[in-house]
Order: structure tokens, then C-alpha cells, then sequence
């Protein structure tokens, strides 16, 4: 198949890259490397069924050969990165929705959306399930991104009941794994950066917020599924184990062997308090669930970030 991948050089859309090369497919990666980085495609420079193209799909573009799927998981995704670009980030999660779209429908092409859990905002029901509308702040510092991602989804339903487009969504929650920025301000990136550092580790809030983190492998591996699926209504993908701050940064504080301090700062607004995935959907129709534990996933990325700093990064 021809495959198009908006967001290729980010974090997650870059090991979907190798995913779908690895399937033995021709992959377009499209990306403009406002918050991606080009290294993350270093493991596919000298593969021939992999084109890189630097292209800001929110602008107009146009591709020359046909395709059979299109991927659009181009956006900021880390607090630090959306809030610095609020307005590409409202930009990429609706006019470069539509454009994606239209690439889509132009071909008759599957069509798949990385959207988020931050639709759910600071949820009111917990675990989240598919079905549960969200509690979202739409004028708070963080609308810039859960607001683009809502926009998102409502375009792409749209498409799919106006044209009969073949579209999928996937709410994507806490994922981790090589390939992260460690000043991204996300929790595993910034936890490890401290560790390696010998700072202390900073929790933002009393540190009884929860998150469930879900290794990046068993993420790819529940896109590529859903993207062969005939389900247009969103689909959970995440880890279902739950867990605090302070217990995650226990465990960091354990892998590294490190007496790592902990320093406390205000909770920033609108950060849930709760989020934990109901995958039951996921079980149903994909036959998929996460197999990395954390431990194992912790360890994977912890020897990435030692191995980057000492300048010999493996590819993964």
C-alpha cells in the first residue's frame, strides 16, 4: 500500500513509520519539524519505500501519485510544546484535518486521526470510556490542543457521513518510549532528564494525580490494527494500568538507582486529576491490549536516554 503520514518525524509518528515500512509498505512522511526532528527518521534515510517530504499540512499541498491510507497524526503533543504554539496547534487539528481529509477522499483512502484523551479533559467519570462526552475547559491554557483535537474528530465524522470516507479515530492516552525530547515537559522524559542529572524529581501538584503510561510499541501496534478497521467512532488506546505521580516517580527513582529528592510545585490548571483508558472497546474489536509492562518499557527508554546522552543512541 501507499501510505501518507502527517506528523512522520515526531515521536509516535515516526516509530508508526517503521511499523508500516516493516509491513511492507511505501510510506510518505510528511512533516514541517516545528516540534519533530529529522533524527527520529535517521533508521529510514536509506530505505526505498520511505519518502520524507518537510511540508506544513495546515498549507495547501499536493502529492503526485495515488494512495490507499492516510495517517494524520501531525500536532504538538507535550504541554510545553502546544502552549508555545497554540495558534499551529489549532491550526494543524483544523485546517490541516480538512486537508488530510480531502487527501483521503480524493483516493478513496482509509483514513486514521491520532486524536487524544484530552478530549476528556478533567474527566468527571472514571476510568474514561469512548462514550463519555468530556470535561474540557474551552477557553483555559490547554484549549488550544484539546479543543483542536475535538475539532478533529467532529471533521472527520463529518467526512464520514457526508462523503462515506473510511475514517478511524483513535484517543491516544499517555505513551512513552525512545524517541521522546527529555525537555518535552511530559512526565517520563522529565523524570529521567532529573534522575540523570542528579536533580530532584518535580511533581506538580501533591503528587496523587493519576496516569496510566503505555509503552510506544503497544501503541503502534493498536494504531496499525485500528487502521484496518471499519469502526469510524473513537477507540481507546492506552494502558489500563493506573498509577500516582509520587508511585511513578518511586519507580523512576528505583530503575535508576538513585536517592532522587522530590520538590513540589502548583498543579497547572486544567491538569487532570484522574486518567485511566476503559479498553474494553479496543479488546472487542481489535483483539488488542498492551503487553510492555512499565518495568520493562522504563528500562527500554531509560538506556535510550543514557545512550543519547553519551552520544551512541540505538535505533529502535
Amino acid at each position: 500500500m501507499n501510505i501518507v503520514v502527517s506528523g512522520a518525524a515526531g515521536f509516535v509518528g515516526s516509530h508508526m513509520c517503521d511499523r508500516l515500512v516493516a509491513e511492507g509498505n511505501r510510506v510518505i512522511g510528511l512533516d514541517n519539524l516545528i516540534t519533530g526532528s529529522a533524527k527520529n527518521l535517521r533508521q529510514l534515510e536509506r530505505e526505498p519505500r520511505f519518502d520524507f517530504v518537510r511540508q506544513d499540512v495546515s498549507a495547501p499541498f499536493h502529492l503526485p501519485q495515488p494512495v490507499d491510507a492516510v495517517l494524520h497524526m501531525a500536532s504538538p503533543a507535550s504541554p510545553k510544546d502546544y502552549l508555545e504554539y497554540p495558534i499551529e496547534t489549532l491550526d494543524v487539528g483544523s485546517i490541516g484535518t480538512r486537508n488530510m481529509l480531502e487527501l483521503a477522499r480524493t483516493y478513496n483512502a482509509r483514513y486514521l486521526l491520532a486524536s487524544t484523551s484530552e478530549c476528556y479533559g478533567d474527566p468527571l467519570e472514571h476510568p474514561q470510556e469512548e462514550c463519555y462526552w468530556g470535561n474540557v475547559n474551552p477557553v483555559g491554557p490547554r484549549s488550544c490542543y484539546d479543543e483542536s483535537k475535538r475539532f478533529a474528530e467532529a471533521m472527520t465524522m463529518a467526512y464520514h457521513r457526508k462523503h462515506r470516507t473510511r475514517t478511524t479515530i483513535a484517543r491516544i492516552f499517555n505513551t512513552y518510549g525512545p524517541r521522546m525530547k527529555l525537555d518535552d515537559g511530559r512526565v517520563v522524559p522529565a523524570f529521567i532528564d532529573q534522575v540523570l542529572r542528579g536533580e530532584p524529581l518535580t511533581i506538580f501538584g501533591d503528587g496523587t494525580q493519576t496516569r496510566s503510561f503505555c509503552y510506544v510499541s503497544d501503541l503502534v501496534d493498536g494504531l496499525y490494527r485500528l487502521l484496518f478497521s471499519d469502526e469510524p467512532y473513537p477507540v481507546n488506546l492506552g494502558n489500563p494500568n493506573e498509577m500516582t505521580i509520587l508511585a511513578f516517580a518511586e519507580t523512576v527513582r528505583k530503575l535508576a538507582g538513585a536517592k532522587a529528592d522530590l520538590i513540589f510545585h502548583p498543579r497547572p490548571e486544567d491538569d487532570p486529576r484522574q486518567r485511566k483508558p476503559d479498553i474494553s472497546k479496543a479488546r472487542r474489536l481489535l483483539g488488542w491490549e498492551p503487553k510492555v509492562s512499565l518495568e520493562e518499557g522504563l528500562k527500554l527508554t531509560y538506556e535510550y536516554f543514557v545512550n543519547l546522552e553519551a552520544g551512541a543512541v540505538p535505533v529502535r
